[in-house]
């Protein structure tokens, strides 16, 4: 301890990152919120404590280097599933991803000590440990907002990478939204803040007690316990305010639990249809329903137009149209098929690149439409900087040679009696105010997905992302995945039906409706920007009134 005394700046930075682990574990897989609410409350403490800006960045930046590592630890599985580089880099990666991605808990840091340098104006730097209850305040109502428009910025920087949102850990068990009800109104970002403003109310509350006097110091505990007892029942009790009416629409939705390391071998491909043709059967004559298939499931081109070979290697009969009517013997006349599948972009008779698609294809084997995933995961869908990193001997992580290309974003397909489906492609739910085709609104949408290279602890957290965008929307997500966690989720973001982590399974019912659009369905991420816009104006506000007083 003597050691740490004499270098407060080291101290400093390792209990950031001990907060920023603590912080996370407030994550599914654990689900331990209430800790999520103590490693921010200890980063507000260590930014009011911090002497300079410089300080209060490297807090924050040490806090999401601990935040960001156990969070993301499920990125190094992947690399247990690719050949061309040795599982250990995996670990690695995780580190320098979360090298980057801390800086923006670091900017969050930054702004905030800077509005609070704002209040001191030209006076003389404070101790540490001096902040007393009114800056402690103007902290809070700085740290709030600095943190929700980071985490948005987060999501659109180098095309973005939203996963684990601070304010996912508000997200009760399946029966239960607990404080992510909010969502409709505030959104995901939003939501981050308000959880970042409620971590700062304990060490507002014991500045209070240290200016009162004897008992009176123990009064302080009573706006505790008015705030955390709601909120507890909140985050664990079943909500009351949710409905559960059932649609119109059938579904099937299937979930192969076809192995990571069997998916992309050409030897499988026959068995692993098998498994999906066997759980997807009609169990009615004139069932009409809508059966759901994961990414990757499906190892045929199903497409016309490529070249031969191509068809003699991967497809059923080598032919592209006996395997869709394969498929539509497997499902039955009455029904529609959506399900993931991989599209090529030919040119001169040679593959030039590929798309990771939804194809839709009826009872009789015509394909009705496809969508192309918009949100490619960087290295895993596409080299970036191909030209540096491949002669180094990288590569990405999904097998091929050939990178994914964009679509143009979020559609809505009119299915008829089957509904108006929205699609996203496994990461793609991730992206807060992403999921939705603005122009016409979907009655429900589809998330197929691989989570085989996710370990442990990604399917859960992929599945909680899928919940909060269910919530913020409006609308009933349908899951596939091929291992888990694949569910039914309804426009309240509870979880109807599930399949567990790796498991073969299928869930029959009946799709929940929607609801209708939610003010964040309507304005989006306009909601969580105006929520910070409002926290900085009262911070001002209270620094103008202060200076006032002075």
């Amino acid at each position: 301890m003597d050691f740490l005394d004499r270098r407060p700046r080291l101290a400093a930075g390792l209990v950031a990152i001990l907060a920023g682990v603590i912080a996370a574990c407030g994550f599914q897989p654990l689900g331990l919120w209430p800790l999520t609410l103590l490693g921010v409350a200890v980063l507000v403490e260590l930014i009011a404590r911090a002497p300079t800006g410089k300080r209060a960045f490297f807090i924050g930046w040490f806090f999401g280097l601990g935040h960001f590592t156990l969070g993301d630890n499920w990125i190094a599985t992947a690399f247990t599933y690719q050949a061309s580089m040795p599982a250990w880099l995996g670990m690695i990666a995780v580190c320098l991803i979360s090298l980057y991605l801390a800086v923006y808990p670091g900017l969050a840091a930054l702004g905030a000590w800077l509005l609070l340098r704002l209040d001191r104006g030209r006076a003389p730097e404070s101790p540490p440990n001096a902040a007393g209850p009114g800056a402690f305040l103007l902290l809070a109502l700085a740290f709030a907002p600095a943190w929700i428009f980071t985490e948005w910025l987060r999501a659109w920087v180098f095309t973005g990478f939203a996963w684990n949102p601070l304010g996912v850990a508000m997200l009760g068990g399946h029966d239960t939204r607990g404080l992510a009800l909010l969502a409709p109104w505030v959104g995901t970002y939003g939501l981050s803040g308000l959880l970042a403003l409620i971590a700062c109310v304990p060490g507002l509350l014991w500045r209070l007690s240290r200016r009162s006097r004897g008992g009176a110091r123990w009064a302080w505990a009573l706006p505790a316990l008015a705030l955390f007892g709601p909120l507890a029942a909140l985050m664990t009790l079943p909500d009351p305010w949710a409905t559960r009416t059932e649609g119109a629409v059938r579904y099937t939705l299937v979930q192969p639990d076809i192995r990571q390391e069997f998916i992309d071998d050409p030897r499988f491909y026959e068995a692993n249809f098998v498994k999906l043709a066997r759980l997807s059967l009609p169990r009615a004559p004139g069932d009409r329903r809508v059966v759901f298939w994961p990414e990757s499931g499906l190892g045929d081109y199903i497409r016309d137009g490529y070249p031969q070979f191509l068809y003699r290697m991967y497809t059923y009969a080598e032919d592209p149209v006996l395997a869709r009517e394969r498929i539509g013997r497997v499902i039955g006349p009455y029904a529609v098929l959506m399900t993931g599948a991989v599209d090529l972009v030919i040119k001169d008779g040679e593959g030039i690149a590929a798309r990771n698609s939804v194809s839709m294809i009826d009872g009789d084997g015509n394909l009705l439409a496809s969508y192309s995933k918009a949100h490619l995961v960087p290295y895993g869908e596409y080299l970036a900087l191909r030209w540096l990193l491949e002669p180094l001997g990288a590569t990405r992580l999904v097998p091929g040679a050939l990178d994914f290309w964009p679509g143009p974003g979020p559609r809505t397909f009119d299915l008829g009696a089957w509904g108006k489906a929205g699609v996203q492609i496994c990461y793609e739910i991730v992206f807060s105010g992403q999921v939705a085709d603005p122009r016409v609104r979907p009655d429900y949408i589809f998330n197929p997905s691989n989570d085989g290279w996710f370990g442990r602890w990604g399917p859960p957290q992929h599945l909680a992302q899928a919940r909060l965008r269910a919530i913020e929307e409006g609308l009933p997500v349908m899951r596939s995945t091929t291992t888990g966690i694949s569910a039914v989720i309804d426009a309240d973001g509870l979880v109807r039906a599930y399949v567990p982590w790796h498991s073969a399974g299928r869930l029959d019912g009946r799709i929940p409706p929607p609801r209708e659009p939610t003010p964040f369905a309507i304005f989006g991420n306009l909601l969580p920007l105006t929520l910070a816009t409002a926290f900085w104006t009262l911070a001002l506000s209270v620094i103008a009134l202060r200076r006032r007083r002075r």
